[in-house]
């Protein structure tokens, strides 16, 4: 089917979309030499921009330029958080004719698969030939259907990093701030914050509390597992998603929003952070002084952190989805899937749009432990964030 390739990026990003990025144009571009479709174009800031016709070319790219795109971190062409309107379809098409483009793809997570997949079911609808794939990425690790999506693995070692860096710097300091808790991105799922336990290679390191949105808390449970810590390291590291929850379900982050997808959006600043809450509820109870870091969307941007299996995982499966789509695939989106046994080994599968659009993946209960992590999830995640650095540390006394 001759016709012009549409890539786009939408959503938060990660440290290595654009990889999967010059996945895509590289692939779409040998297409392109071969004949078999015409112009590659990008979507300049996703499916808004293209709306109002915002394209760009990409189809002359050097392979030196997308070796530096590979490299490069956050979303090169432009995002946005927009939710598709019924009436905008009829627009959305009348674009897609304008530019000739037969070969659509969508780079992004549960509302960019929503995106695409209704595209792509309407102009099946409306009988233009069309052939969308969705292409994963989220540092959320929530999206359904995929072992893990590329930007996690980068996105988890930053956490794992920083947790374990803060940690020293905790536990140096205990006499002066007994506890820090340490913020994680995550609204449902709690997959980077269980990934700061690799942070800990021996009992007394950091993290020694971890908290994610599966898990309801307890104020009394809270306060129990800070003083057990506590008599037992000196210090206390914890670790919270943003999005953890009290037993009756309400946030324990005071300030929360709606986006345009219907997703709760948590207070990120101040007192209305979930790290902010804890942190008070630790203070005001046991009388300690502590701190609390939120770094937010600095976790999806670290270039000096990403995993190496990580960007060669993202290109792959931008690549994958072009050699799909000329092979007549239309209408599911790219999947990791992990071989059950040892060493570390993947394939390239798909899953159906509908299945996956707007479907959450939240940690599977066997992965969890009372404020902390399994075995089982160590075992899942430490072939995606590779080694902790060791660190000299004095013998005697932790006290």
């Amino acid at each position: 089917m001759k016709g012009n390739v549409l890539v786009g990026q939408s959503g938060g990003p990660t440290s290595v979309i654009n990889a999967s990025l010059a996945g895509v144009i590289t692939a779409a571009q040998g297409a392109a030499g071969a004949g078999t479709v015409g112009e590659v174009l990008g979507m300049r800031f996703a499916i808004e921009g293209f709306l109002q016709g915002h394209t760009v070319p990409l189809g002359a790219v050097s392979g030196d330029r997308l070796a530096l795109l590979e490299r490069t971190p956050a979303s090169a062409l432009g995002s946005c958080r927009y939710k598709l309107a019924d009436e905008d379809l009829p627009a959305i098409l009348r674009r897609l004719e304008e530019f000739d483009i037969r070969y659509l793809f969508y780079i992004g997570g549960n509302d960019t698969m929503d995106t695409i997949h209704r595209i792509e079911a309407y102009c099946r609808q409306e009988g233009y030939e069309i052939r969308g794939i969705g292409i994963p990425k989220t540092v959320d690790n929530d999206l359904f259907a995929t072992d893990h999506t590329p930007g996690y693995p980068s996105a988890a070692r930053y956490v794992a990093l920083s947790v374990r860096q803060a940690g020293r710097l905790a536990s140096d300091m205990r006499h002066v701030d007994q506890f820090v808790v340490h913020q994680t991105v995550g609204r449902e799922a709690g997959w980077l914050a269980a990934a700061s336990a690799l942070a800990r290679r021996a009992p007394h390191e950091a993290p020694h509390i971890i908290y994610t949105p599966e898990r309801p808390l307890t104020r009394e449970g809270i306060i129990e597992d800070v003083e057990n810590a506590h008599r037992e390291h000196g210090f206390v590291s914890i670790v919270v998603g943003e999005g953890i929850v009290w037993e009756d379900g309400s946030p324990v982050s005071a300030g929360t929003s709606r986006d345009r997808f219907a997703n709760v959006e948590f207070g990120a600043m101040g007192g209305t952070s979930a790290a902010f809450a804890v942190h008070r509820l630790v203070s005001d109870h046991f009388g300690f002084r502590g701190e609390f870091q939120i770094p937010e969307s600095l976790a999806m941007a670290a270039d000096d952190r990403v995993v190496n299996l990580d960007r060669a995982e993202a290109r792959r499966c931008g690549e994958n989805a072009v050699e799909r789509a000329m092979a007549g695939e239309s209408g599911v989106m790219v999947t990791i899937e992990r071989a059950p046994d040892e060493p570390y080994r993947t394939s390239i599968g798909t899953a159906p749009l509908r299945e996956v659009a707007v479907r959450a993946k939240p940690m599977p209960e066997e992965y969890l432990e009372p404020g902390w992590v399994s075995e089982r999830f160590l075992q899942y995640a430490r072939p995606l964030v590779g080694e902790m650095p060791e660190y000299f540390t004095v013998e005697g006394n932790n006290g």
